[in-house]
């Protein structure tokens, strides 16, 4: 929602470059809620607010516990009537929702009773909790459950961050594309023509066939090393190349062909960490300062982050994580030197801004979406017994969807979205537990909003 409000002065406001006939719109996002205050301040011959909306009190005849109390009243009760639309509109389902959650078997079925979202938490031991659902292009509802730190009983919200895990790769992908479609990059190039700082060794399995982009992508280039452990904050980070070689101190196993490229799946989180390098290669620059530059900033993801140390405003909402005893984990949280293949920081709300962002250039909405369609359309396409480009892609027609799961030291998440509709939902967890409870939600929307299965192989 967004509040449109003009503010007339007779005092002098200072330090300005809007135009006078004008005047000077300022945006403010405030707190938590899903509103902006907008504010345009008018004063004829005089100068205006600076882009930064610092007011030159003194100058003004107007005292700032004013202004703060207009804003205040005005948070208040839009926030109000935005929950009371919420209600209208999706209240019974979320209800619904929210207390049908069935216990699903290990064959893949419904069994037992229907329970609430948060007795199903505490069954399975899963401390926090936060969903978004979307549907035609928008976000719907966005909700938090149980806590964020249960050492400091901080309560899970929508600005919560989480660590989206192997939600990263799909990120990263866009981030290759982008150099694809600046020409940088060849999907179907050796990836050792445009490597640098470290080469991948060639071996048997590579003498026909190459290690590539879209092999990569696709998890079939034949690479070693599936996923990563992430380190204490407090201990000695890895550098790319010796996460490559294996060597001290990564505490991984070197990324290495092990597989005729292009012969089958091998799914490879080393396989990204080389994208990562690549990237690093093409552009001159470090792989978090392109990405969040080229990508989330564009997508205007402002809670989301690739970066190893959070900076303090996004510090204060970070998750902790949990492990599946429910103890916290060493730490903290693990970082991820592997940005690429696991170091994303996001809300669902943010994921769903980028799931929403890929349904529309895949929809051919160039205005709304970061890429060109041809290069969604090329995401979207399988190998053979193997996914997308980055996305695992299932269904037909309007079950057509995209979506990808998660899994870092003590987080747990999952995406999904419909390609054609801009439907879909993002589930954050807090716990290593939180994978069988996602499976739960999942289906409980599915069946509530009547929507096609959204977990693999249902």
């Amino acid at each position: 929602m967004i509040i449109n409000l003009t503010l007339g002065f007779s005092g002098r406001i200072s330090n300005t470059s809007s135009s006078p006939s004008r005047g000077t719109l300022c945006v403010i996002p405030l707190g938590h809620f899903p509103l902006t205050l907008q504010l345009r301040i008018t004063k004829r011959n005089h100068s205006f607010l600076n882009s930064n909306m610092i007011l030159d009190l003194a100058n003004n005849k107007i005292k700032y516990f004013h202004f703060m109390w207009m804003v205040a009243s005005l948070c208040v009760t839009s926030c109000s009537s935005t929950q009371s639309i919420v209600g209208k509109r999706e209240g019974v389902l979320i209800s619904h929702i929210e207390s049908n959650i069935i216990p699903i078997s290990k064959s893949g079925i419904d069994s037992g009773v229907p329970q609430s979202i948060v007795s199903r938490m505490a069954q399975l031991e899963v401390p926090g909790l936060s969903i978004v659902v979307f549907d035609q292009g928008n976000i719907i509802w966005a909700r938090g459950y149980g806590l964020s730190d249960k050492n400091l009983s901080i309560q899970v919200d929508t600005a919560t961050i989480f660590q989206a895990a192997s939600m990263s790769k799909p990120v990263t992908s866009v981030g290759i594309f982008t150099l694809i479609e600046k020409k940088l990059l060849s999907l179907d190039e050796d990836i050792n023509l445009k490597l640098h700082t470290w080469k991948l060794p060639n071996n048997d399995f590579t003498a026909k066939e190459k290690v590539t982009v879209r092999r990569i992508l696709n998890h079939t280039a034949g690479l070693s090393v599936s996923g990563f452990n992430g380190y204490n904050p407090n201990d000695a980070v890895p550098t790319l190349p010796q996460i490559l070689d294996g060597t001290p101190p990564a505490n991984s196993k070197p990324v290495r062909v092990i597989v005729q490229p292009g012969t089958r799946e091998d799914y490879s989180g080393g396989g990204y960490t080389i994208l990562q390098l690549l990237l690093e290669d093409v552009t001159d620059e470090s792989f978090p300062k392109y990405m969040n530059e080229n990508v989330l900033q564009h997508i205007g993801l402002a809670q989301s982050i690739f970066s190893l140390n959070l900076p303090d405003n996004m510090a204060i909402h970070a998750s902790k994580a949990y492990q599946q005893n429910g103890e916290l984990v060493d730490g903290g949280y693990h970082i991820y030197p592997e940005q690429a293949a696991a170091g994303l920081w996001t809300t669902p709300s943010d994921y769903a801004r980028f799931m929403l962002n890929i349904g529309n250039s895949y929809r051919g909405n160039l205005t709304a979406g970061i890429l060109e369609q041809s290069s969604v359309q090329n995401i979207f396409t399988t190998a053979p017994n193997a996914g997308g480009l980055g996305f695992g892609i299932d269904g037909e027609g309007e079950a057509f969807r995209f979506r990808h799961s998660g899994g870092n030291a003590g987080f747990v998440c999952y995406a999904i979205s419909f390609a054609k509709i801009g439907r879909g939902v993002v589930v954050m967890s807090n716990s290593h537990n939180g994978y069988q409870l996602i499976h739960e939600v999942v289906r409980a929307i599915a069946r509530e909003y009547k929507w096609p299965p959204m977990w693999p192989g249902e």
